[in-house]
């Protein structure tokens, strides 16, 4: 069997990545598309980017110039030519007899998607005229209007499959980023079009380490191939994507860059608008945005050069700490996979790169004055004075000297650490990823990354803390929503560019986690 997975793996890793440019519905649909979302036709500007035309866009695109004009009913004219797009758990109705536990494990077949595709190969963005991405696998969405499956989100989402015993499906998770490394150079935001300009915080490397636990450590060597393309995706090998950055030093450290400077299209009205409000520098305004996108961290005053407005936003100045440390892992990786294969001399290239990053890491992102892990400006050349919850990946990633555990806890404990867990930022801004919302991929990493360093008591205090909060919540309104405020555990969160999504994909997976781990039932 062993044998047979690996020769799947070298087939469909010959597969040529695309070159052709694959149309993304600004392109398909062009003034239409404008007008659509510039016309706010629906509240959520992904909904058109997501729907199916009901025939030819080039039949549509016709009518739609015979009939364009100031009587034109657009909304019932895409009503007409489209199929709009129907939210994953929609049809849920929540048993409340159920306790969290099972009401998740249930969950589970409500985001689950059949493959898009028969045949390894066949699948291609305009396979039918739709925004989506085809995988060959099975797959979980997060939930609400996250109807693809998303790169990072996905590693938390498999922590809960793995306890819900859905074996086989964080294997067919696994395999299709696989697929989509091999396709595209690098796995996307999510399997739409609209999102290949970028990808997210690397997490490949971690999703390889939960099946090596279920499968065996030949898992390694298996997905070589694809571990070495992402690497070369964010190392600028395959393309220019710019995502290197020349330290003072000589080290090399990555940033996040998105590789277009346009409104993204599944959010394009608060694009457009913000942009023409500033109007001087909109391409790096836009590629800044895009780029937030692709930290995951979408949006949040750690990345605004004033602190406070998203005007301000200079994602592309700024060298992550958590993006380092993922990296960091990656090259780890790397060198455990290499090993299994066989190629000792180059897993001692990969270690050496590893040992290389940590030290610049812990050079550039640890900062004695406020005992914690910051990001690191290029332009300013100093450190941000934003204090994220960024600051636990050195942990969570084992990139961290030993000696910080104690200032970081105290840092942590003082500054973060909040009735319903931790929160995310320092700063209230109305910002999604900011105070006072905690997120369970942050949880999950903060409480790793404690005992990781053998602090099991803050740990297990800051995971009942975001149990209880989630279990509150889900008693009194029967869903697992996308981010809490762990401030005020009486109130809902909040901020950014869309309303909280319920079901929630990286919620079940932490929190199903969290409770089987500290026996928090």
């Amino acid at each position: 069997m062993k044998k047979l997975v690996v020769l799947f793996f070298s087939a469909l890793l010959s597969i040529p990545a695309l070159t052709q440019e694959i149309a993304t519905p600004d392109k398909i649909y062009g003034d239409l598309f404008k007008e659509v979302q510039l016309g706010r036709i629906f509240p959520d500007n992904k909904t058109f980017v997501d729907c199916i035309p009901k025939r030819k866009p080039v039949d549509i695109m016709y009518d739609y110039g015979l009939m364009k004009g100031p009587k034109m009913d657009l909304k019932k004219f895409v009503e007409d030519n489209f199929h709009l797009p129907v939210n994953p758990a929609s049809d849920y109705k929540t048993d409340t007899a159920l306790d969290v536990v099972m009401h998740i494990k249930e969950l589970w077949k409500f985001l689950k998607r059949d493959p898009d595709v028969d045949v390894v190969g066949e699948a291609w963005a305009g396979s039918s005229n739709s925004s989506l991405l085809s995988l060959p696998n099975s797959y979980i969405v997060p939930g609400g209007r996250f109807r693809e499956i998303y790169y990072w989100d996905s590693y938390f989402t498999m922590l809960g499959l793995r306890e819900s015993g859905e074996n086989e499906m964080i294997e067919n998770m696994v395999n299709n980023f696989a697929y989509l490394i091999s396709r595209y150079g690098h796995i996307p935001n999510g399997n739409r079009s609209y999102y290949l300009s970028r990808s997210q915080p690397p997490f490949f490397s971690l999703m390889l380490d939960l099946l090596a636990s279920l499968k065996g450590n030949y898992v390694y060597a298996t997905f070589l191939p694809a571990l070495k393309k992402e690497y070369d995706y964010f190392t600028d090998k395959t393309a220019a994507t710019k995502h290197v950055v020349k330290m003072p030093d000589g080290s090399l450290l990555q940033r996040y860059y998105d590789q277009l400077d346009i409104p993204r299209q599944e959010s394009y009205v608060q694009d457009y608008e913000l942009a023409e409000k500033v109007k001087t520098n909109k391409e790096t305004l836009l590629r800044d945005l895009r780029s937030g996108a692709e930290s995951g961290w979408d949006f949040s005053s750690r990345w605004f050069k004033d602190g406070k407005t998203l005007a301000t936003i200079q994602v592309t100045n700024i060298i992550p700490v958590d993006l380092n440390c993922l990296l960091f892992h990656l090259e780890k990786t790397l060198a455990k996979a290499n090993k299994e294969s066989g190629d000792l001399v180059r897993s001692k290239y990969y270690e050496d790169l590893a040992e290389r990053r940590r030290r610049a890491i812990n050079k550039y992102c640890w900062s004695p004055v406020n005992k914690w892990y910051v990001d690191y400006n290029i332009v300013t050349k100093k450190q941000s004075p934003e204090l994220t919850l960024a600051g636990m990946s050195p942990f969570f990633l084992n990139v961290a000297d030993n000696a910080k555990i104690i200032a970081a806890k105290t840092t942590l404990e003082k500054k973060f650490l909040k009735p319903g867990g931790v929160v995310t930022t320092l700063k209230t801004t109305g910002q999604q990823w900011d105070a006072p919302n905690g997120w369970a991929p942050l949880t999950w990493m903060t409480v790793a990354g404690l005992e990781n360093y053998n602090q099991p008591v803050l740990a297990k205090d800051i995971a009942k803390r975001w149990v209880d909060l989630n279990k509150k919540v889900f008693k009194h309104t029967g869903k697992l929503m996308e981010k809490y405020n762990v401030v005020d555990t009486g109130l809902e969160a909040g901020g950014g560019e869309y309303a909280s999504q319920d079901g929630f994909g990286w919620t079940n997976g932490v929190l199903i986690t969290l409770i089987n781990k500290y026996k928090l039932e």
